[in-house]
């Protein structure tokens, strides 16, 4: 099968983003990238992500031909393809609809570095304006927002993260999530108080190296 590897994840991540309660239903989509092969294993539209097999992740070229895979592959398609040809350092994309980022997007806001652990994206999270799902023109107007982060919230729509794996975008939806809350709940109460950019940025090197280097 090929891709294999990729597609296993795949799944293994939508269930994931499923059980973290990071998108409801079937909304919200994941991809991975093989630059050898110029080829992006993608999850299929509209399927229960607790009953999604290997063989349900579709694998397609750059230009948007499936060459592997009898489901419909994801309507976002364009959103994951744009990154992968304009942006070297990106080898997976994990859209998701989370709550709090979402909140956030509705608003029209960016989210600033209210907890290092936002690192895992940048600075902070960009804003893109509102666009239809599925179109061209939602993946360049969040393209463009992103500019050189690891995470744009997508406006009145949700969160994209982006990673050289997708273990790595995952933990960036994830932290994103996190601090998106953070921040919601601190609003609640007063002024939140922010980090400055200098110091993110030390934390971002030190996250290159967090963890177990395999």
């Amino acid at each position: 099968m090929l891709l294999a590897k990729k597609r296993e994840e795949i799944v293994f991540y939508c269930q994931k983003i499923a059980e973290k309660g990071l998108t409801p239903g079937t909304s919200g989509n994941i991809s991975a990238f093989d630059p050898e092969q110029s080829l992006l294993a993608i999850s299929p539209t509209g399927m229960d992500y607790e009953k999604l097999t290997p063989g349900d992740i579709v694998v397609m070229d750059l230009e948007g031909k499936i060459v592997d895979g009898e489901r419909k592959p994801s309507s976002e398609f364009e959103l994951h393809r744009i990154f992968y040809t304009e942006r070297d350092n990106v080898g997976a994309v994990v859209h998701t609809h989370s709550r709090f980022a979402t909140t956030l997007s509705c608003l029209g806001w960016e989210l600033p570095a209210i907890h290092y652990i936002l690192a895992f994206a940048g600075k902070k999270v960009p804003c893109a304006p509102y666009v239809t799902y599925g179109t061209p023109g939602l993946a360049e107007a969040v393209f463009q927002a992103a500019e050189n982060y690891n995470a744009v919230l997508m406006g009145n729509h949700g969160l994209l993260a982006l990673g050289e794996n997708i273990h790595r975008a995952f933990i960036t939806a994830e932290s994103v999530e996190y601090a998106a809350e953070l921040y919601w709940r601190a609003l609640a109460l007063g002024r939140p108080n922010t980090i400055r950019k200098e110091e993110m940025e030390r934390v971002a090197e030190k996250f290159s190296t967090y963890g177990q280097q395999l």
